[in-house]
């Protein structure tokens, strides 16, 4: 019976991660060990579950089925005993959270190094990354994101005050260019664009003052995923860059960045936590989500 859970949740892993390599790695077995009992889990049920390609694997009809059937059954079982960490005298267990990296910088870490100190044996596992993660199939506890682009069935919790984009360059680009007086000037600039991981896409700039919003379609030499880069081409003299004004924040105060189209970059609402209604919150997460929220 042991043997045969084993299997079981080895196929869930598998499944779930779409890998042999990534869920043994998870599992903490060996990828030929990995594959054996997947094999034997097979045999026994008479019945093919993965298709395997040497770059690929796929679920057959039955994989699906048996996925549907027992993966939640697992994530009950881990839910429950997490929450059997309630008993200990201090709260326990692993906590996982996908976010930005700069979010991950400027708020979380800061808010929560005091409760890790307070609390030993609390983990943290941080995903950072730009795009947009399926918190439930990725199995994340929580997420964060800005709070206009959260689904309505998870529960949000605001860790942030509002933010505000920044259109900025450097002295040495205005001085090569004429500032722009309004988003439309910026089709006349060489601007940096993000690449959107979530579509592919490039990022429509988004600008808003009393009279509404005005969406701007720019071009330039550069295109970046990450804003990181962004700020250092801004900081080359390379172009315009349009991010949260944080991101720029260090540079506009010490002059290496100068801010243009103020008035047309009204405040929205900043970074929130979220996660699945559903969600049975073990103490480790309580403490987490408490730590975090704006008072």
């Amino acid at each position: 019976m042991k043997r045969n859970l084993n299997d079981l949740l080895s196929f869930v892993t598998v499944a779930r991660e779409g890998s042999f390599t990534r869920a043994a790695a998870q599992l903490g077995v060996t990828q030929p060990a990995l594959s054996q009992a997947i094999t034997g889990l097979e045999n026994r049920m008479k019945i093919r579950l993965i298709t395997r390609t040497t770059r690929s694997l796929s679920l057959t009809a039955a994989g699906e089925r048996l996925l549907q059937a027992i993966g939640n059954r697992f994530d009950e079982i881990e839910s429950e005993l997490e929450m059997l960490t309630e008993l200990r005298d201090k709260p326990a267990g692993t906590v996982r959270i996908t976010c930005g990296p700069n979010v991950l910088q400027s708020i979380l870490l800061p808010k929560l190094a005091p409760l890790l100190r307070e609390y030993p044996d609390i983990n943290l596992e941080f995903d950072a990354n730009h795009g947009f993660r399926n918190i439930v199939a990725d199995r994340f506890d929580a997420g964060v994101r800005l709070g206009d682009t959260i689904d309505k069935d998870m529960i949000a919790v605001p860790i942030g005050p509002p933010l505000r984009m920044a259109a900025v360059a450097s002295a040495d680009y205005f001085s090569r260019h004429p500032a722009p007086h309004t988003p439309h000037d910026l089709v006349h600039h060489n601007c940096i664009n993000m690449r959107q991981a979530s579509s592919g896409g490039l990022y429509v700039w988004e600008f808003d003052q009393d009279s509404g919003p005005v969406n701007v379609r720019v071009n330039g030499q550069l295109t970046f995923n990450t804003s990181a880069h962004m700020v250092d081409a801004a900081l080359a003299g390379l172009g315009i860059a349009f991010l949260p004004a944080e991101e720029f924040a260090p540079h506009i105060e010490e002059g290496r960045l100068i801010q243009v189209l103020e008035s047309w970059c009204a405040p929205f609402p900043g970074y929130y936590l979220y996660y699945p209604s559903r969600k049975q919150p073990s103490p480790a997460f309580r403490l987490v989500v408490d730590a975090l929220r704006v008072s």
